[in-house]
């Protein structure tokens, strides 16, 4: 059966969630913003919150909160501000490749340091000259006997700058392409690690963004994640636990924006009336909740999948290019309704407009997830209706009764023809006998 009620736990966890983002996040996500600075002081506030590293198993010390209540907590967080709700997730995207991963003794010695210190992971596969081709990377590792020496740059990396540990994708041989792949779990005190300047960005100001280049790191053999030739399946799998995350901060981001226009058209008077009264501006507020429901819906979907540890790979790509694609198309309705005050950063839709532009270019563009859905559906989607060729054929007969006569359906254009045999050819696309199949 289905079932689409949250439990109590999980309504005290959103209450919670709530609470936090109203208390500790949106009365900074604006100074933040113009800053371009993350508030780490609000990270740590997370954290001892429980909102942060949540996810680690409870088989080594930690709470095992699932994807769904994951999505629940940054759905909230990311209505308040999805850049500083990037920071606080970005723990889960730089922990999953180790919690994935078979490295037993790594997982045990990290959980147990990452709860006691409350450290901060980041996650690094993109590169200044790839993003979402992941087996395009050029940042090499190489054997060293105990140890593979890391050389290159990566970039993009959310909290690159306030990490403690990271998980690093880098390749054995450039021109194996995935197989070449490995993951190295990295500590970011290790000698031989520059961080770049922060990457001034349009939107998502409040979350760190930066280069990081390695110059021959060591990293020991303990703390490979994944051999070279596994790496991109580890990549795949964390990706398509984590995308579905990136549906709660469209959610969150989109919800906001709903409710900041909701409020304005109950106020704002214009001939007359209150502009809720109009039916072009109902039909908007309308659209925008039915956006903001089915992203939910995708996203808890995809979560869910993850947690019953079923394949959540085609949900996920679903649940972020439709989720992200929805939030931007509300937000921008948003800023319609409130017209000028909407444009002027006195208001909050301009912040939540340029915040939800990169939820459709990072962790794998919509064009990305699009590829990755078509080509499921192209090789792997089992229809449950006939091919066209094989549907069955018209007759006014009773069917407990024999057929009087065979019927032939050309393959070209679906014409029907009654009799023993074909017609020497289609009487409507003039195909030979031999494009007709009995039905």
């Amino acid at each position: 059966m289905l079932n689409f009620h949250l439990t109590d736990d999980q309504l005290a966890l959103r209450d919670r969630a709530r609470t936090f983002a109203l208390e500790h996040v949106l009365p900074v996500a604006w100074y933040f913003d113009e800053k371009d600075e993350v508030p780490v002081k609000v990270l740590e506030k997370a954290l001892d919150a429980g909102f942060m590293n949540a996810d680690i198993p409870k088989a080594y010390g930690g709470k095992g909160v699932g994807l769904v209540e994951a999505a629940i907590v940054t759905e909230e967080m990311a209505a308040a501000c999805p850049g500083i709700a990037t920071s606080i997730f970005d723990s889960s995207l730089g922990l999953e490749p180790l919690i994935l991963s078979d490295n037993e003794p790594l997982k045990k010695k990290i959980f147990a340091q990452v709860l006691v210190e409350g450290s901060r992971v980041s996650f690094a596969t993109s590169e200044p000259t790839m993003g979402s081709d992941v087996s395009g990377l050029r940042c090499e590792a190489k054997d060293a006997g105990d140890h593979y020496l890391l050389n290159g740059t990566k970039y993009w990396i959310t909290n690159g700058g306030v990490t403690d540990f990271m998980s690093v994708f880098a390749t054995v041989d450039p021109k194996a392409k995935h197989e070449g792949i490995g993951a190295f779990f990295v500590d970011m005190r290790c000698q031989g690690i520059t961080i770049g300047k922060t990457i001034p960005k349009m939107g998502q100001r409040c979350s760190n963004t930066v280069g990081v280049h390695f110059n021959n790191v060591k990293v020991p053999k303990t703390n490979v994640l994944a051999e070279p030739g596994k790496g991109f399946a580890l990549a795949m799998k964390t990706f398509a636990r984590t995308r579905p995350i990136i549906g709660a901060f469209a959610v969150g981001a989109a919800r906001s924006a709903m409710e900041y226009a909701l409020d304005y058209a109950k106020k704002r008077r214009a001939f007359g009336a209150t502009i809720s009264d109009f039916q072009s501006i109902q039909f908007k507020l309308a659209e925008m909740y039915q956006k903001v429901e089915t992203a939910r819906l995708l996203t808890w979907k995809a979560a869910w999948k993850a947690d019953q540890d079923k394949d959540p790979t085609i949900a996920a790509s679903i649940a972020k290019f439709y989720s992200t694609e929805a939030a931007w198309e509300v937000v921008d309705e948003a800023m319609q309704i409130l017209g000028g005050y909407g444009y002027t950063k006195m208001f909050p839709v301009e912040k939540l407009m340029r915040d939800v532009r990169l939820l459709r270019i990072y962790e794998g563009t919509s064009e990305v997830q699009r590829l990755i859905v078509s080509g499921w559906l192209l090789t792997a989607y089992k229809p449950a209706m006939p091919p066209l060729e094989d549907l069955p054929v018209h007759r006014d007969l009773d069917p407990e009764e024999p057929p009087l006569q065979s019927a032939w359906r050309c393959r070209i254009c679906g014409y029907v023809h009654y009799g023993d045999e074909p017609p020497e050819a289609c009487p409507t696309c003039f195909f030979p006998a031999t494009a007709f199949k009995n039905g």
